[in-house]
């Protein structure tokens, strides 16, 4: 396997929308390059980066997928990410270790709601960024509308570096803005030309405004332009690379990933101006505890080992592949270095190469590499692989809230059997599920970041791990208190049998307590009417009421009972005797009480474009919610803080998507629980006796 010094690694995160031609342009690079031999398609479930059945089922990338190839002596690390909404967590792991990110935009769909949000993404990581406009060969393809739109969304910055030769089907090639000449592509191939005539003042105009654009970032390059001195191309490039690498310059190139015009003419621009690792630093918390300090580390070589896992594979035939890239060092098969979350030494038997589902051993990988090991116990996403006696910990991938959710029931006892690992593995690849057991409801819950989300990891849990279940709707865990006080009611337990009965009579007075106040119990017994280990007895006998479920079924909180006076026999009493009187007294005296529902309320925190303002607002009102306030963003959005009933949210992340074209984010957590109103009573009783 062929070296590379960290100077020759690019690594290049492929984000955008979903659809506008990602994975395509990933096989385009590849093909080009010679790293494939045929040119797959997503429409056959033929390309090197979506090799999982669900992807090929749905023609769409559900998980990033890195993919290097060599072009002109540089290894080029491409990391194809998904651009639906629900797997955001992919794109945020590969934009922390890529160091360019290429946005994919469609000359037909123009710049989406995905895009949007991947950009505001990178610019707060300080990402450099490019542009690839793509599929100008479709019909509808626009490229002057669909620059305008880059400029308006993402904006200043924004550098054409490429215009294209004919529109459409006729679309046959690129005017090349920096040195002023034509490739147009017969079949994929490239032969080079003047630039058309029709074209050349467009041209000529255009690339002034590009030379303009990159000489302010250079104060001596732009005085002398001033002074009349047109810079040259190699000084052009070296600006850009510059621009580039601070973030400020985003050039936009052109192509048709499927007929694989403009491809080359990327790849070049990849290895010519693009950063390397070298041209940026990576934060780290360095020490322990309160003594830890933020330091910047280096691509060197020379220098300690150390890596970063930014995405787990659970393979049901290899085991775990952990992917990471080295933010410093050189690591060798057999290193061994330390997890800095758990502290427990890992051994990295065999490094690889990943392209795709394929994977080849290499003898070692060099600061700003991507590569991959398995089975390394205990490594997560996330994790940090340091060496020993080296506190240092790269930050965690932020990872999308998950805010849909379902309760998963295995469909036979040999699934139960197999259903808790196959969760555990589930979560350990995709960082953004979350699995709880609620024993309030009795359901094990899966929480994920929308409907295709839990779906594809459904059809993981069968397809890998063999744990097939079914889903039902997650119960709300609805509560019952008592809104009045009643006095002297009695429990009485008496049976007689052969032998000892059983005699037990309690009687007690139950009043609530404050919302959150829990269960009190106290005992005025006088006079040893009950002995205490009987007392105790009632007390238990009650909690055990409480938990089963009062008048409508739910678990009772938030009220006092005191044990006022008792009859006990000499024989026939017993604790157990006792305890079944005290759940009778209680039970009586729930029905006298005033019982009522009590519902749990979530604080639920709203952000849309301002414009969604009163189209949000109205459609909280309309779920019961009371709206607290509202606050304006920077960018022009605005966040609702409400007080929604829980059970009126369990679907909102598919509503909200819907209500505002997927620029809505919304995070929920429980707030406290108040009284159900008396009309959704009987409504929330008969669903309880439906799913008894």
């Amino acid at each position: 396997m062929k070296r590379y010094d960290t100077r020759q690694i690019r690594n290049v995160a492929l984000v955008g929308h979903s659809g506008a031609g990602k994975t395509s342009l990933a096989e385009a690079l590849l093909h080009r390059a010679g790293a494939i031999g045929r040119l797959g398609r997503v429409e056959d479930g033929t390309t090197t980066c979506d090799h999982d059945p669900e992807e090929h089922k749905r023609g769409i990338s559900l998980s990033l997928a890195v993919a290097p190839f060599e072009w002109q002596g540089t290894k080029i690390n491409l990391i194809d990410t998904p651009g639906y909404a629900d797997f955001m967590g992919d794109v945020s792991a590969a934009l922390r270790v890529a160091d360019l990110a290429v946005f994919v935009v469609s000359a037909v769909d123009g710049v989406q709601v995905q895009t949007e949000e991947i950009w505001e993404m990178a610019r707060e990581l300080g990402l450099p960024r490019m542009v690839f406009v793509n599929k100008l060969d479709r019909e509808r393809a626009d490229h002057d509308a669909t620059l305008a739109q880059l400029r308006d969304r993402l904006g200043p910055g924004i550098a054409p570096l490429e215009l294209p030769i004919g529109t459409e089907a006729d679309f046959r090639g690129i005017a090349d803005l920096l040195t002023d000449t034509a490739h147009v592509y017969e079949d994929g191939v490239p032969h080079t030309e003047p630039v058309p005539d029709d074209m050349e003042d467009l041209e000529r105009q255009v690339h002034e405004s590009l030379v303009e654009g990159i000489v302010v970032a250079d104060d001596e390059m732009l005085e002398r332009y001033l002074e009349g001195e047109v810079p040259g191309l190699e000084e052009l490039e070296r600006t850009l690379h510059d621009g580039i690498a601070a973030a400020t310059v985003f050039p936009v190139v052109i192509g048709s990933a499927t007929r694989e015009i403009g491809i080359d003419r990327l790849a070049d621009l990849l290895v010519e101006i693009g950063p390397s690792p070298l041209d940026r630093t990576t934060t780290v918390s360095a020490g322990r505890g309160d003594g830890a300090q933020e330091v910047e580390v280096a691509a060197d070589p020379a220098g300690d080992p150390l890596a970063f896992v930014f995405k787990t594979i659970a393979d049901p035939y290899v085991g775990q592949i952990s992917i990471f890239r080295v933010v410093s060092g050189t690591i060798r098969p057999d290193d061994h270095l330390v997890n800095s979350r758990t502290g427990d030494e890992v051994r990295l038997h065999a490094l690889l190469e990943v392209r795709g589902k394929e994977q080849t051993p290499v003898s070692e990988l060099v600061a700003g590499d991507i590569g991959a090991a398995t089975k390394l116990p205990g490594v997560l996403t996330g994790d940090t692989l340091a060496p020993r006696g080296t506190p240092v910990v790269v930050p965690p991938i932020e990872q999308p809230e998950p805010t849909l959710a379902v309760a998963v029931v295995p469909r036979t006892q040999a699934d139960e059997d197999k259903l808790a690992t196959a969760l555990h593995r589930a979560t350990e690849e995709d960082p953004s599920l979350r699995v709880e057991r609620n024993d309030e409801t009795r359901q094990t819950i899966l929480h994920g970041t929308g409907e295709t989300h839990l779906q594809i990891t459904l059809e993981k849990l069968a397809r890998r791990f063999g744990a097939n279940v079914d889903t039902e709707d997650v119960r709300v865990p609805y509560r019952e208190t008592v809104t009045g006080r009643v006095t002297g009611v009695e429990g009485r337990h008496k049976k007689q049998t052969g032998g000892h009965g059983q005699f037990g009579v309690c009687i007690i007075d139950l009043e609530p307590l404050p919302r959150g106040g829990g269960f009190e119990f106290e005992s005025t017994v006088v006079g040893g009417a009950i002995s205490r280990p009987f007392i105790a007895a009632i007390e238990k006998g009650i909690e055990e009421a409480m938990q089963e479920g009062g008048v409508f079924g739910f678990p009772v909180v938030d009220v006092k009972v005191t044990v006022t006076d008792g009859k006990e026999h000499s024989v026939d009493s017993s604790e157990m005797a006792f305890k079944i009187a005290g759940r009778l007294a209680f039970r009586a005296a729930l029905e006298k009480a005033g019982p009522v529902i009590l519902e749990p309320i979530s604080r639920l925190e709203v952000t849309v474009p301002s414009e969604l303002q009163g189209d949000v607002m109205g459609d909280l009102n309309a779920r019961r919610g009371r709206v607290q306030g509202s606050e304006a963003l920077s960018d022009g959005r605005q966040t609702i803080r409400a007080l929604v009933p829980t059970s009126e949210i369990q679907r909102y992340a598919i509503d909200l998507r819907s209500l505002t074209g997927g620029r809505g984010r919304f995070r929920a957590e429980h707030d406290h629980y108040d009284v159900l109103p008396a009309h959704l009573t009987d409504k929330v009783r008969r669903t309880v006796g439906a799913e008894a």
